[in-house]
Protein backbone atom coordinates (compact mmCIF):
# COMPACT_ATOMS: atom_id res chain seq x y z
CA UNK A 1 0.00 0.00 0.00
CA UNK A 2 1.46 3.34 -1.07
CA UNK A 3 0.61 6.57 0.75
CA UNK A 4 2.47 9.82 1.42
CA UNK A 5 2.33 9.13 5.16
CA UNK A 6 3.68 5.59 4.92
CA UNK A 7 7.45 5.07 5.02
CA UNK A 8 9.19 1.70 4.60
CA UNK A 9 12.60 0.90 6.06
CA UNK A 10 14.42 -2.40 5.51
CA UNK A 11 17.24 -3.36 7.86
CA UNK A 12 18.94 -6.71 8.27
CA UNK A 13 16.08 -8.60 6.68
CA UNK A 14 13.43 -6.81 8.75
CA UNK A 15 10.83 -4.45 7.31
CA UNK A 16 9.62 -1.49 9.36
CA UNK A 17 6.51 0.29 8.10
CA UNK A 18 6.26 3.75 9.65
CA UNK A 19 2.86 5.48 9.57
CA UNK A 20 2.84 9.23 10.24
CA UNK A 21 -0.48 10.34 11.70
CA UNK A 22 -2.40 13.28 13.09
CA UNK A 23 -3.53 12.39 16.61
CA UNK A 24 -7.03 13.78 16.13
CA UNK A 25 -7.55 12.85 12.48
CA UNK A 26 -10.26 10.45 11.30
CA UNK A 27 -8.33 9.87 8.07
CA UNK A 28 -5.24 8.81 10.04
CA UNK A 29 -7.24 6.32 12.12
CA UNK A 30 -8.67 4.73 8.96
CA UNK A 31 -5.21 4.56 7.37
CA UNK A 32 -3.71 2.81 10.39
CA UNK A 33 -6.39 0.13 10.36
CA UNK A 34 -5.99 -0.53 6.61
CA UNK A 35 -2.21 -0.82 6.81
CA UNK A 36 -2.26 -3.29 9.71
CA UNK A 37 -4.92 -5.43 8.01
CA UNK A 38 -2.97 -5.49 4.73
CA UNK A 39 0.55 -5.91 6.14
CA UNK A 40 -0.28 -8.45 8.90
CA UNK A 41 2.79 -7.43 10.96
CA UNK A 42 4.43 -9.46 13.71
CA UNK A 43 4.61 -6.37 15.93
CA UNK A 44 2.74 -3.07 16.15
CA UNK A 45 4.51 -0.15 17.86
CA UNK A 46 2.43 2.78 19.05
CA UNK A 47 3.54 6.23 20.19
CA UNK A 48 2.30 5.70 23.73
CA UNK A 49 3.89 5.17 27.11
CA UNK A 50 2.28 3.05 29.82
CA UNK A 51 0.43 5.95 31.57
CA UNK A 52 -0.92 7.30 28.26
CA UNK A 53 -1.93 3.80 27.17
CA UNK A 54 -3.87 3.34 30.42
CA UNK A 55 -5.39 6.80 30.01
CA UNK A 56 -7.06 5.91 26.70
CA UNK A 57 -7.94 2.34 27.69
CA UNK A 58 -8.97 2.92 31.28
CA UNK A 59 -11.60 5.64 31.27
CA UNK A 60 -12.02 5.81 35.07
CA UNK A 61 -8.32 6.25 35.90
CA UNK A 62 -8.88 9.71 37.42
CA UNK A 63 -11.05 8.18 40.17
CA UNK A 64 -7.89 6.65 41.67
CA UNK A 65 -6.05 9.98 41.98
CA UNK A 66 -5.14 11.03 45.51
CA UNK A 67 -5.16 14.79 45.03
CA UNK A 68 -3.75 15.56 48.49
CA UNK A 69 -0.85 13.18 47.83
CA UNK A 70 -0.24 14.93 44.50
CA UNK A 71 0.02 18.31 46.26
CA UNK A 72 2.28 16.98 49.04
CA UNK A 73 4.61 15.35 46.50
CA UNK A 74 4.78 18.62 44.53
CA UNK A 75 3.39 16.99 41.38
CA UNK A 76 0.58 19.48 40.76
CA UNK A 77 2.30 21.13 37.78
CA UNK A 78 2.79 17.75 36.07
CA UNK A 79 -0.83 16.70 36.58
CA UNK A 80 -2.11 20.12 35.53
CA UNK A 81 -0.03 20.00 32.34
CA UNK A 82 -1.39 16.55 31.50
CA UNK A 83 -4.98 17.68 32.05
CA UNK A 84 -4.52 20.81 29.94
CA UNK A 85 -3.03 18.73 27.11
CA UNK A 86 -5.93 16.30 27.39
CA UNK A 87 -8.33 19.24 27.34
CA UNK A 88 -6.93 20.75 24.14
CA UNK A 89 -6.80 17.42 22.35
CA UNK A 90 -10.32 16.46 23.46
CA UNK A 91 -11.78 19.81 22.36
CA UNK A 92 -10.36 19.41 18.86
CA UNK A 93 -11.50 15.79 18.70
CA UNK A 94 -15.01 16.64 19.90
CA UNK A 95 -15.34 19.40 17.31
CA UNK A 96 -14.80 16.86 14.54
CA UNK A 97 -16.63 13.98 16.26
CA UNK A 98 -13.60 11.72 16.65
CA UNK A 99 -11.97 10.01 19.62
CA UNK A 100 -8.67 11.46 20.95
CA UNK A 101 -5.92 9.00 20.07
CA UNK A 102 -8.30 7.09 17.77
CA UNK A 103 -5.44 5.95 15.53
CA UNK A 104 -3.64 4.46 18.55
CA UNK A 105 -6.80 2.69 19.74
CA UNK A 106 -7.38 1.30 16.25
CA UNK A 107 -3.77 0.15 16.03
CA UNK A 108 -4.01 -1.67 19.37
CA UNK A 109 -7.37 -3.23 18.50
CA UNK A 110 -6.17 -4.48 15.10
CA UNK A 111 -2.91 -5.78 16.60
CA UNK A 112 -4.87 -7.78 19.16
CA UNK A 113 -7.21 -9.07 16.44
CA UNK A 114 -4.37 -10.47 14.31
CA UNK A 115 -2.30 -11.67 17.26
CA UNK A 116 0.55 -9.18 16.77
CA UNK A 117 2.75 -8.12 19.67
CA UNK A 118 2.11 -4.58 20.94
CA UNK A 119 5.05 -2.35 21.88
CA UNK A 120 4.53 0.92 23.77
CA UNK A 121 7.31 2.86 22.08
CA UNK A 122 7.26 6.32 23.66
CA UNK A 123 9.08 7.67 26.68
CA UNK A 124 6.96 8.03 29.82
CA UNK A 125 5.16 11.37 29.76
CA UNK A 126 6.16 12.17 33.35
CA UNK A 127 9.84 11.96 32.39
CA UNK A 128 9.27 14.11 29.31
CA UNK A 129 7.50 16.82 31.29
CA UNK A 130 10.03 16.75 34.15
CA UNK A 131 12.98 16.94 31.75
CA UNK A 132 11.25 19.81 29.95
CA UNK A 133 10.68 21.67 33.22
CA UNK A 134 14.20 21.10 34.56
CA UNK A 135 15.76 22.26 31.28
CA UNK A 136 13.72 25.47 31.15
CA UNK A 137 15.35 28.68 32.28
CA UNK A 138 13.93 30.88 35.01
CA UNK A 139 12.15 33.30 32.67
CA UNK A 140 10.75 30.47 30.56
CA UNK A 141 9.27 28.94 33.70
CA UNK A 142 7.82 32.31 34.65
CA UNK A 143 6.09 32.59 31.26
CA UNK A 144 5.02 28.95 31.15
CA UNK A 145 1.85 29.08 33.28
CA UNK A 146 0.30 32.15 31.60
CA UNK A 147 1.04 30.68 28.16
CA UNK A 148 -0.48 27.32 29.08
CA UNK A 149 -3.60 29.00 30.45
CA UNK A 150 -3.91 31.12 27.30
CA UNK A 151 -3.57 27.97 25.19
CA UNK A 152 -6.85 26.73 26.69
CA UNK A 153 -8.57 29.30 24.47
CA UNK A 154 -6.56 28.49 21.35
CA UNK A 155 -8.65 25.80 19.65
CA UNK A 156 -11.98 27.49 18.98
CA UNK A 157 -11.36 28.46 15.34
CA UNK A 158 -9.48 25.40 14.05
CA UNK A 159 -10.89 23.95 10.80
CA UNK A 160 -10.75 20.34 9.63
CA UNK A 161 -8.31 21.36 6.90
CA UNK A 162 -6.01 22.81 9.54
CA UNK A 163 -6.30 19.59 11.54
CA UNK A 164 -4.87 17.68 8.57
CA UNK A 165 -2.03 20.22 8.40
CA UNK A 166 -1.33 19.38 12.04
CA UNK A 167 0.00 16.03 10.83
CA UNK A 168 3.28 17.91 10.78
CA UNK A 169 2.99 18.30 14.55
CA UNK A 170 3.41 15.95 17.48
CA UNK A 171 0.66 15.23 20.02
CA UNK A 172 2.43 17.13 22.78
CA UNK A 173 3.44 19.87 20.38
CA UNK A 174 -0.18 20.10 19.22
CA UNK A 175 -1.48 20.37 22.75
CA UNK A 176 1.12 23.00 23.64
CA UNK A 177 1.44 24.66 20.23
CA UNK A 178 0.85 28.18 21.59
CA UNK A 179 3.40 27.60 24.34
CA UNK A 180 5.86 26.02 21.94
CA UNK A 181 5.86 29.06 19.67
CA UNK A 182 6.61 31.37 22.60
CA UNK A 183 9.07 28.95 24.25
CA UNK A 184 11.03 27.27 21.43
CA UNK A 185 13.39 25.64 23.93
CA UNK A 186 10.67 23.08 24.67
CA UNK A 187 11.24 21.39 21.30
CA UNK A 188 14.42 19.61 22.41
CA UNK A 189 12.69 17.53 25.09
CA UNK A 190 9.17 17.38 23.63
CA UNK A 191 10.24 16.36 20.12
CA UNK A 192 13.94 15.78 19.46
CA UNK A 193 14.67 13.52 22.43
CA UNK A 194 11.55 11.49 21.79
CA UNK A 195 12.58 11.05 18.14
CA UNK A 196 15.68 9.27 19.42
CA UNK A 197 13.73 7.25 21.97
CA UNK A 198 11.12 6.17 19.42
CA UNK A 199 13.79 5.30 16.83
CA UNK A 200 15.52 3.08 19.39
CA UNK A 201 12.35 1.34 20.58
CA UNK A 202 10.97 0.76 17.09
CA UNK A 203 14.37 -0.40 15.82
CA UNK A 204 14.58 -2.93 18.67
CA UNK A 205 11.00 -4.21 18.27
CA UNK A 206 10.77 -7.98 17.68
CA UNK A 207 9.54 -9.61 14.49
CA UNK A 208 10.39 -9.64 10.79
CA UNK A 209 7.68 -7.12 9.95
CA UNK A 210 6.90 -4.16 12.21
CA UNK A 211 4.25 -1.46 11.83
CA UNK A 212 4.92 1.69 13.85
CA UNK A 213 2.20 4.31 14.41
CA UNK A 214 3.62 7.71 15.36
CA UNK A 215 2.79 11.40 15.04
CA UNK A 216 3.93 12.66 11.64
CA UNK A 217 6.14 15.23 13.33
CA UNK A 218 8.37 12.40 14.56
CA UNK A 219 8.79 10.68 11.18
CA UNK A 220 11.83 12.67 9.89
CA UNK A 221 13.69 12.21 13.18
CA UNK A 222 12.89 8.50 13.39
CA UNK A 223 13.96 7.89 9.78
CA UNK A 224 17.19 9.77 10.46
CA UNK A 225 18.11 7.79 13.57
CA UNK A 226 16.56 4.35 13.16
CA UNK A 227 19.27 1.73 13.11
CA UNK A 228 21.73 3.97 14.98
CA UNK A 229 23.33 2.79 18.20
CA UNK A 230 21.31 4.98 20.59
CA UNK A 231 21.96 5.11 24.32
CA UNK A 232 18.52 5.90 25.79
CA UNK A 233 19.65 5.94 29.42
CA UNK A 234 20.47 9.68 29.36
CA UNK A 235 17.06 10.31 27.77
CA UNK A 236 15.25 8.71 30.70
CA UNK A 237 17.22 10.47 33.42
CA UNK A 238 15.67 13.37 35.35
CA UNK A 239 18.32 16.12 35.30
CA UNK A 240 19.71 17.05 38.67
CA UNK A 241 19.54 20.68 39.63
CA UNK A 242 22.76 22.42 38.71
CA UNK A 243 24.98 24.17 41.22
CA UNK A 244 23.19 27.45 40.58
CA UNK A 245 19.78 25.78 40.81
CA UNK A 246 20.62 24.21 44.18
CA UNK A 247 21.85 27.46 45.71
CA UNK A 248 19.55 29.95 43.95
CA UNK A 249 16.59 28.87 46.06
CA UNK A 250 18.49 29.78 49.21
CA UNK A 251 20.29 32.81 47.76
CA UNK A 252 17.15 34.83 47.17
CA UNK A 253 15.86 34.49 50.79
CA UNK A 254 19.34 35.31 52.09
CA UNK A 255 19.38 38.48 49.99
CA UNK A 256 16.01 39.55 51.42
CA UNK A 257 17.11 38.79 54.98
CA UNK A 258 20.30 40.74 54.19
CA UNK A 259 18.18 43.73 53.20
CA UNK A 260 16.29 43.51 56.50
CA UNK A 261 19.61 43.47 58.38
CA UNK A 262 20.96 46.33 56.30
CA UNK A 263 17.87 48.34 57.19
CA UNK A 264 18.46 47.58 60.87
CA UNK A 265 22.16 48.57 60.89
CA UNK A 266 21.95 51.57 58.56
CA UNK A 267 18.51 53.00 59.36
CA UNK A 268 17.64 51.56 62.77
CA UNK A 269 15.20 49.05 64.16
CA UNK A 270 12.14 51.08 63.21
CA UNK A 271 13.13 51.04 59.52
CA UNK A 272 13.81 47.32 59.70
CA UNK A 273 10.37 46.69 61.21
CA UNK A 274 8.75 48.77 58.49
CA UNK A 275 10.60 46.73 55.85
CA UNK A 276 9.34 43.50 57.37
CA UNK A 277 5.83 44.89 57.64
CA UNK A 278 5.74 46.03 54.03
CA UNK A 279 7.25 42.74 52.85
CA UNK A 280 4.60 40.79 54.75
CA UNK A 281 1.75 43.02 53.59
CA UNK A 282 2.67 42.94 49.90
CA UNK A 283 3.45 39.22 49.61
CA UNK A 284 0.38 38.33 51.67
CA UNK A 285 -1.83 40.53 49.50
CA UNK A 286 -0.62 38.99 46.27
CA UNK A 287 -0.94 35.44 47.61
CA UNK A 288 -4.43 36.15 48.91
CA UNK A 289 -5.37 37.74 45.59
CA UNK A 290 -4.34 34.59 43.74
CA UNK A 291 -6.56 32.49 45.97
CA UNK A 292 -9.40 34.99 45.65
CA UNK A 293 -9.23 34.89 41.84
CA UNK A 294 -9.86 31.14 42.02
CA UNK A 295 -12.79 31.76 44.41
CA UNK A 296 -11.10 29.70 47.11
CA UNK A 297 -12.61 29.19 50.56
CA UNK A 298 -12.14 32.25 52.84
CA UNK A 299 -9.92 30.18 55.13
CA UNK A 300 -7.79 29.20 52.13
CA UNK A 301 -7.39 32.86 51.19
CA UNK A 302 -6.36 33.62 54.78
CA UNK A 303 -3.94 30.67 54.89
CA UNK A 304 -2.34 31.77 51.61
CA UNK A 305 -1.89 35.31 52.88
CA UNK A 306 -0.48 34.20 56.24
CA UNK A 307 1.90 31.71 54.64
CA UNK A 308 3.30 33.97 51.91
CA UNK A 309 5.67 36.16 54.01
CA UNK A 310 7.28 32.98 55.38
CA UNK A 311 7.23 30.80 52.25
CA UNK A 312 8.86 33.52 50.17
CA UNK A 313 11.84 33.28 52.52
CA UNK A 314 11.99 29.47 52.53
CA UNK A 315 12.77 27.58 49.29
CA UNK A 316 11.35 24.24 50.44
CA UNK A 317 7.76 25.39 50.92
CA UNK A 318 5.42 27.47 48.79
CA UNK A 319 2.26 29.45 49.41
CA UNK A 320 0.52 27.57 46.61
CA UNK A 321 1.05 24.23 48.32
CA UNK A 322 -0.35 25.63 51.57
CA UNK A 323 -3.33 26.97 49.65
CA UNK A 324 -3.89 23.65 47.88
CA UNK A 325 -3.74 21.54 51.03
CA UNK A 326 -6.02 23.93 52.90
CA UNK A 327 -8.58 24.01 50.11
CA UNK A 328 -8.43 20.21 49.70
CA UNK A 329 -9.20 19.73 53.39
CA UNK A 330 -12.07 22.23 53.31
CA UNK A 331 -13.53 21.28 49.93
CA UNK A 332 -12.29 17.77 49.34
CA UNK A 333 -13.03 16.52 45.79
CA UNK A 334 -15.80 13.93 45.69
CA UNK A 335 -16.31 10.91 43.46
CA UNK A 336 -18.57 12.96 41.19
CA UNK A 337 -15.70 15.38 40.51
CA UNK A 338 -13.50 12.53 39.28
CA UNK A 339 -16.37 11.12 37.22
CA UNK A 340 -17.00 14.53 35.63
CA UNK A 341 -13.33 15.27 34.97
CA UNK A 342 -13.24 14.04 31.37
CA UNK A 343 -16.17 16.27 30.44
CA UNK A 344 -15.20 19.25 32.59
CA UNK A 345 -11.71 19.65 31.10
CA UNK A 346 -13.25 20.32 27.69
CA UNK A 347 -14.53 23.78 28.69
CA UNK A 348 -13.02 26.72 30.52
CA UNK A 349 -16.08 26.85 32.77
CA UNK A 350 -15.75 23.15 33.57
CA UNK A 351 -12.03 23.55 34.26
CA UNK A 352 -12.80 26.13 36.92
CA UNK A 353 -15.92 24.36 38.22
CA UNK A 354 -14.37 20.95 38.85
CA UNK A 355 -12.81 20.79 42.32
CA UNK A 356 -9.81 18.79 41.07
CA UNK A 357 -8.72 21.11 38.28
CA UNK A 358 -9.54 24.18 40.37
CA UNK A 359 -7.26 22.84 43.12
CA UNK A 360 -4.42 22.37 40.65
CA UNK A 361 -4.96 25.83 39.23
CA UNK A 362 -5.11 27.25 42.76
CA UNK A 363 -1.66 25.90 43.59
CA UNK A 364 -0.19 27.24 40.35
CA UNK A 365 -1.88 30.66 40.47
CA UNK A 366 -1.08 31.34 44.14
CA UNK A 367 2.55 30.41 43.53
CA UNK A 368 2.60 32.74 40.53
CA UNK A 369 0.98 35.72 42.25
CA UNK A 370 3.17 35.25 45.32
CA UNK A 371 6.27 35.35 43.11
CA UNK A 372 5.00 38.55 41.50
CA UNK A 373 4.45 39.95 44.98
CA UNK A 374 8.08 39.35 45.94
CA UNK A 375 9.33 41.36 42.96
CA UNK A 376 6.90 44.17 43.79
CA UNK A 377 7.99 44.17 47.43
CA UNK A 378 11.75 44.35 46.86
CA UNK A 379 11.96 47.98 45.59
CA UNK A 380 9.47 49.04 48.27
CA UNK A 381 11.53 47.74 51.19
CA UNK A 382 14.78 49.04 49.70
CA UNK A 383 13.48 52.61 50.12
CA UNK A 384 13.84 52.23 53.90
CA UNK A 385 17.59 51.51 53.81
Amino acid sequence: MEHENIHRVTREGREIILIGTAHVSRESADLVERVIDEEQPDTVCVELCRPRYEAIRKKDQWQETDIIKVIREKRTSILLSQLIMASLQRKIARKFNITPGAEMLRAIDRAEAIGAEIVLADREIRITLLRTWRNMGFWSKTKFLPEVLISLFATDEITEEEIEKLKKSDVLELALQTVGEKLPGLKATLIDERDLYLAHTIGQAPGARVVAVVGAGHVPGILKHIGDDIDIEPLTRIPEKGLWGRFAGWLFPLVIVGLFLAGFFYSGSEASLKMISWWSAITASFAGLGALVLLAHPLTIAASALAAPVTTLHPLIAAGWIAGLTEASLRKPQVKDFLALQEDIVSIRGFFRNKITRLLLLVAVVNLTTSIGTFVAIPVIMKFI
